[in-house]
């Protein structure tokens, strides 16, 4: 008989909880899940405690024998779990409003994973992370650590530099890749392959199979000259900048690639108050209305706008393959040690690996092309200093993090910038 899981979700009472509560229902005959332990600040308890309802719901339509606890006691939470999730927001969205705002008004772009803004929201949340870290060494030290928090990449990177935990960031952005050309090529997930190159939201497709043959060109010229595709996906880029990259960029990309229409198209939005940050707010705000309703047993189709959609997948796919030991393929957030060998052995990637119990093994990825390779360092340095700035407080190492990133012009943009964020942001940075 399998071993009853106990699994904790600091961030319990985000809105993307019921797609994983969902994911954990479906899967409850391999995974065995016994408890379910939903964290969150008292910051955030009246969010939680709808959360917990809706749960509860959930499990008794499903007849699934799942106990479910809500909790501001974190400790308790992790105490011999399994598995921990971490889907945490530091400033909860107003925070988020602020660090695009910020950025867009000092005539930068405003988002929240890169940045200006994904910089200060990693400031916040590293420090909270390695706490949440010590915990899991002290009272789970064999549990798996799940991050989903952004900027993923740069939080899993900080605790893999200063901590012992088993950690391994995701994102939805590969599975949804995996859903698009399965949609695109009229075949199940399984017969779709991909192989990935680069770290968290700057990630490249450098080859696509399709029933093991390479489709990669039908993406670059926008023709299929082997296989029936019914709609070949463009995502929107130029077809000849697409065939002389020689690869297929994900959507944050378009940050760095189509800088000028994207800060044009968010300085409209600034000034109208409707930057995806305050969608964000709107749309949270009607999730929550729609699962106060004691009729809502399940998580309901409006959550997809929120964005992050199939995330709990991803995460479930992952558990079920740690869980059984599976040696599936998932394209993760690992340390690097030489599988990309132009990046430093010691950050974070984010490849394809090989999913044991024990071990995720990050698969070889072979020569990096200039053209992907010197933005892909660049950023990468850009997130190495993010790391020693949110650790040690160093006011010189956050403005050289900042400086470098290739979304800010100048040091002195870069100085303002983060002159005003460090003094909206002083309550959660004691370190500064």
């Amino acid at each position: 008989m399998m071993k009853p899981v106990k699994l904790a979700v600091i961030g319990g009472g985000s809105s993307y909880t019921p797609e994983l509560l969902e994911g954990i229902i479906h899967n409850q005959d391999v995974l065995n899940v016994s408890e379910v332990w939903l964290v969150d600040t008292a910051e955030g308890k009246e969010k939680l405690s709808i959360i917990e309802d809706l749960a509860r719901r959930m499990v008794q339509k499903a007849n699934c024998r799942i106990k479910i606890v809500a909790t501001l006691d974190r400790r308790e939470a992790i105490k011999e779990a399994a598995y921990v999730i971490t889907q945490i927001r530091v400033g909860q969205l107003i925070m988020r409003r602020n660090d695009e705002y910020i950025s867009i008004k000092h005539g930068v772009i405003g988002q929240e994973t890169t940045g200006a803004g994904g910089f200060m929201k990693a400031l916040r949340t590293i420090p909270v992370m390695l706490d949440i870290c010590r915990d899991i060494e002290e009272l789970a030290p064999d549990a798996w650590l799940l991050n989903f928090t952004n900027p993923a990449g740069v939080i899993t990177e900080a605790i893999l530099k200063h901590s012992n935990v088993k950690v391994v960031g995701l994102c939805n952005n590969p599975i949804n890749f995996y859903k698009k050309f399965a949609t695109a090529y009229n075949v199940d997930m399984e017969d779709v392959s991909i192989n990935f190159t680069g770290i968290n939201h700057l990630i490249w497709i450098t080859d696509l199979y399709i029933k093991g043959q390479s489709k990669l060109e039908d993406v670059l010229t926008g023709k299929s000259e082997t296989y029936e595709a019914k709609n070949i996906p463009s995502f929107g880029w130029d077809a000849a900048f697409l065939q002389s990259l020689g690869a297929i960029p994900c959507g944050y990309h378009k940050y760095y690639y189509q800088t000028d229409q994207i800060l044009e198209k968010q300085l409209d939005q600034f000034k109208n108050n409707e930057t995806r940050a305050d969608q964000v707010q709107k749309v949270e705000k009607e999730l929550f209305e729609i699962y106060k309703d004691p009729n809502v047993q399940e998580k309901p189709d409006a959550l997809e706008q929120r964005g992050g959609a199939y995330y709990s997948e991803a995460a479930i796919n992952l558990i079920k393959s740690i869980h059984l030991n599976a040696k599936n393929i998932h394209t993760l957030n690992v340390r690097n040690n030489g599988t990309i060998s132009c990046l430093p052995d010691d950050v974070s990637i984010e490849v394809n690996c090989v999913v044991e119990s024990h071990q995720i093994t990050p698969l070889q990825v072979g020569n990096v092309p200039p053209q992907i390779r010197g933005l892909l360092q660049n950023v990468k340095a850009y997130e190495e200093l993010t790391v020693e700035a949110a650790v040690s407080g160093d006011r010189g190492v956050a403005l050289q993090a900042l400086t470098l990133h290739p979304l800010i012009p100048s040091s002195g943009r870069a100085d303002r910038i983060l002159d005003e964020m460090l003094e909206v942001n002083r309550q959660y940075l004691p370190r500064f």
